[in-house]
């Protein structure tokens, strides 16, 4: 591990945060007292977590089972909370292929829970930036596990509300599908102010001040980083209400307390 790729534990990190969100272990006290912060704004944050994992659940299960996806890059991974992206895919199809990917250290520390898949597929983790799509789409880890002329599911939950335009969010996304072959899809979470301006205003106050930049983008700025993709029925809509289990969102939970879009979309 360079210098670099040590863990700082006296700053806060997005996939510790979540962590913290999720009751999980793999977090430091600067990480708590930021995730605090944003659940005295928005005590919902926390239910919010877990819908945002229980709607990559639920993508995944489409893509595998209904769409036949065998093949998935899934860039800023977070800390492993199972079950994940592999287990949920290798339990409908054990041939499935996933490669993680992720810029925080103590990740790359839990890379071999990442790792243990079914035997009949493969699993690969890769310690790299989403800003720097060129060194992911070559990395030795990728090229090795997955095949590029057959279609790959690119995963991005709760990832591009830190990447701002300026950074190049929209560019990045089309610089990884324009390397995916035709077949491939691309999933997306984001956090949205659409239904309550001023209580994302405060929690990205909040987010932003310890933690890290980001950007809340609305539906419209949302549906751009499909662009020349088909989207999937229903489109993007608020991550809850993507092809609920049973047919129906939950009703107690409304639009504003879960203010996340999420979308699945094929490259023709």
């Amino acid at each position: 591990m360079t210098a670099k790729d040590e863990i700082d534990a006296s700053r806060p990190h997005p996939a510790r945060v979540y962590d913290y969100w999720l009751n999980g272990e793999s977090h430091y006290e600067a990480d708590a007292v930021a995730a605090e912060r944003v659940v005295r704004v928005w005590p919902g944050v926390v239910m919010g977590a877990r819908l945002n994992r229980e709607f990559m659940h639920r993508v995944t299960r489409w893509l595998v089972g209904e769409a036949g996806v065998r093949q998935f890059l899934d860039i800023g991974t977070g800390i492993p909370t199972e079950p994940n992206l592999h287990q949920v895919a290798q339990a409908i199809a054990p041939e499935t292929r996933v490669v993680y990917s992720d810029n925080d250290p103590i990740v790359l520390r839990h890379a071999k829970k990442l790792l243990a898949g079914a035997p009949e597929g493969r699993t690969a983790y890769l310690h790299a930036d989403f800003t720097e799509p060129g060194a992911i789409l070559d990395a030795p880890e990728l090229r090795e596990t997955l095949d590029l002329n057959r279609p790959v599911a690119l995963s991005l939950i709760a990832l591009l509300h830190f990447i701002t335009d300026e950074r190049g969010a929209y560019e990045i996304v089309r610089s990884l599908m324009d390397a995916l072959p035709s077949g491939s899809y691309l999933v997306v979470s984001h956090a949205t102010a659409d239904f309550d301006p001023d209580l994302l205003t405060r929690v990205a106050e909040a987010y932003q001040s310890t933690v890290a930049e980001g950007q809340i983008r609305s539906s419209s700025e949302v549906n751009r980083f499909f662009d020349g993709l088909e989207l999937v029925d229903p489109g993007v809509v608020v991550a809850h209400r993507w092809r609920p289990e049973g047919g129906e969102a939950q009703p107690d939970i409304t639009d504003a307390e879960f203010p996340v879009y999420g979308g699945v979309a094929r490259k023709p």
